[in-house]
């Protein structure tokens, strides 16, 4: 497996788990009325500020063998957690956060207040609600998350180093691939692999403003139908 198909993987994980993870976070910070949600808000943002080293060396540390994650992996399945492709999900997981969890926050808190309290008074519970009501409404945020997500993870360089270190074909993303290139002065396939990253990035912004500022709705096709 070459550097490029490594991190599509990579990124089409964490932005899977993302979404799992995130969706019913994202959900309770959106609605609830607890004082010191604050707390677990700041949690969520601290990757944004975080240097990436800060964070690929504590997560490094708990995937060790005398780490609680590296111990608990090792119980599990019987080999180490750090320098694995798995070791790289978790830690991206983490990276990523907030660019998974934020956009369904803002979707979320979008939703008019008074479509939930028709929901609740039709009979409709929390669960039946949220699927019908709030994750309709609520799309182009899930899919900015996605994409946020998956785009974040594609260009990683910090976390992954750290964690992962720099195993062909296991751990070597494209970002990583680019660093060794330009070490080896092989600059031709590190600037192929580098507008490869950047059209991508670029084809990925495209898409969450497109969507965020609903461009494919069915006025819009009528319009450009005509």
């Amino acid at each position: 497996m070459n550097s490029l198909e490594l991190s599509f993987e990579l990124a089409a994980c964490v932005a899977g788990l993302l979404l799992l993870i995130g969706t019913p976070v994202a959900y309770w910070l959106a609605y609830s009325r607890w004082r010191g949600k604050f707390l677990l808000e700041s949690i969520v943002a601290l990757p944004l500020v975080l240097p990436p080293t800060v964070l690929g060396f504590y997560a490094l540390l708990a995937m060790g063998p005398r780490g609680p994650l590296g111990k608990l992996w090792m119980a599990l399945f019987g080999h180490g957690l750090a320098f694995t492709f798995s070791g790289l999900v978790l830690a991206s997981v983490v990276y990523s956060f907030p660019f998974g969890v934020q956009p369904l926050i803002a979707s979320f808190e979008a939703v008019d207040r008074k479509l939930l309290e028709a929901s609740a008074v039709l009979g409709s519970g929390k669960w039946e609600t949220f699927l019908r009501v709030i994750l309709p409404l609520s799309l182009p945020g899930v899919v900015t998350a996605a994409v946020l997500s998956f785009a974040h993870t594609l260009g990683e360089f910090g976390v992954v180093l750290m964690v992962g270190g720099d195993l062909a074909g296991v751990t070597r993303t494209a970002s990583i691939d680019i660093y060794d290139r330009v070490e080896t002065l092989e600059y031709g396939q590190a600037n192929h692999l580098a507008l490869l990253l950047l059209a991508i990035a670029f084809a990925v912004l495209c898409l969450v403003y497109a969507v965020n500022r609903r461009v494919w709705t069915p006025g819009w096709t009528r319009w450009t139908a005509k």
